[in-house]
């Protein structure tokens, strides 16, 4: 190495900015390292000293404020049973400030310590890191259905993701016994994420518990009635469903501002309504404009997804895990990929993104209206129908009976 390249490296090392973007490192790696290896391991391995109770069930939420739809139908079958005492954790990641968390999970990790079964639908490194004991049972339903975008450490060293270092060192999916999937096609992508490679038997098709609903006459009959309440203009009219994944992270989660919804209406406001869905981590969702409320309408707040999917006639979505469930219905799909290298880029996809997709791909609003003015003619349902079997096939009303059974050894 010559002088100038010796004296150029050594004033890049004392440069002001680089010297307090490492000494932040640092406090944040020093940081991390007291709270999951001295004391959340601390707390845990106290309270681990009494005996387990078998007929605890602990119900784990890492983000949400309430029972997600990934928990609902096993967590009222258990509370029916009334053989169980349950508990549920919300540790708000993302959502609560930094001692908040800190408090919330150690009262979680207390929990854990004694109970029979754990119940996550994310991941969780809080619960990864410790060295959980041997009878107790958890297991991971995952919140999506299919393999769509990277998660997990399929996304280590992507913008999206964490390093492979940092992934390995605080592991999201240690201590797992069972993950549901909704396909045994796609168990591969699964172990890749969850690095559970090694440990293949804790995939189980058992089919996924909130898709459910969708075999239920009585759920179906509610999801039209409360639409048909939460927008009367719908009345004999096609409903197509616009619900777009987020982008960013869940903690500054942004909704997608280009769907041209004035030109949509005046080529299919005839015959069509337009529902919008976003994404329940965006706190700030584009409006729909005024003159157009005889036409769209956001029911984010009004309805939940898996109602939405049972009124729609079409899906337009992106890159989201719903076009798994509404396969279901072999109904018509847009994938409205506008974006798509630049969300390659930041997440990846775990198949080649257009051959996955089993509608078109669009990037335009002029390809959303031409398609669905020519629906008729253009909807493949065969494509649909062997989507529907690759990544569906264990989704036949029976997947939380399935859970119940292997978790508790029914």
């Amino acid at each position: 190495m010559n002088k100038w390249n010796r004296r150029n490296k050594c004033s890049h090392r004392c440069d002001p900015k680089n010297l307090c973007q490492r000494l932040r490192r640092l406090l944040s790696d020093a940081e991390k390292f007291i709270m999951f290896r001295i004391w959340f391991r601390g707390i845990y391995c106290l309270y681990a000293k009494r005996p387990v109770k078998k007929d605890k069930v602990l119900f784990v939420e890492v983000r949400e404020k309430a029972v997600s739809d990934s928990f609902r139908l096993l967590y009222k079958k258990l509370k029916k049973e009334k053989k169980y005492c349950i508990h549920t954790h919300y540790l708000r990641s993302g959502f609560s400030g930094r001692l908040e968390y800190l408090r919330r999970c150690t009262a979680m990790l207390t929990d854990l310590s004694d109970a029979g079964y754990v119940f996550l639908n994310e991941g969780c490194n809080v619960i990864g890191s410790i060295p959980m004991r041997r009878e107790t049972v958890l297991t991971q339903t995952w919140h999506a259905c299919g393999a769509f975008k990277r998660f997990g450490f399929s996304t280590a060293e992507l913008k999206y993701g964490q390093t492979a270092e940092e992934l390995k060192k605080y592991p999201y999916y240690g201590n797992t016994t069972y993950v549901t999937l909704s396909s045994p096609k796609i168990s591969w992508a699964y172990e890749e994420a969850m690095l559970l490679q090694d440990r293949k038997e804790c995939m189980r098709a058992t089919g996924v518990s909130r898709t459910d609903v969708f075999f239920q006459k009585k759920f179906l009959k509610r999801a039209r009635e409360h639409f048909e309440q939460c927008m009367p203009s719908a009345a004999s009219k096609k409903v197509i469903l616009y619900a777009p994944t987020f982008r960013g992270h869940a903690s500054d989660a942004v909704s997608p501002d280009v769907l041209d919804i004035p030109k949509l209406k005046q080529t299919l406001g005839d015959g069509y309504v337009l529902v919008i869905k976003h994404h329940p981590f965006v706190t700030h969702p584009p409006a729909v404009p005024p003159d157009c409320a005889d036409f769209a309408k956001d029911v984010t707040n009004e309805m939940p997804i898996d109602e939405l999917l049972c009124v729609s006639d079409l899906c337009i979505s992106d890159y989201s895990s719903l076009v798994f469930e509404y396969s279901l219905f072999e109904r018509p799909m847009l994938f409205y990929a506008y974006d798509l290298e630049d969300y390659f880029d930041w997440r990846g996809f775990y198949y080649p993104y257009e051959e996955l997709a089993p509608g078109p791909v669009v990037r335009t609003n002029e390809e959303i209206a031409d398609y669905i003015q020519n629906v008729e003619q253009k909807f493949d349902r065969a494509r649909v129908r062997a989507f529907r079997e690759q990544f569906m096939s264990a989704c036949d009303g029976h997947a939380t009976e399935r859970i119940l059974q292997l978790v508790f050894q029914k």
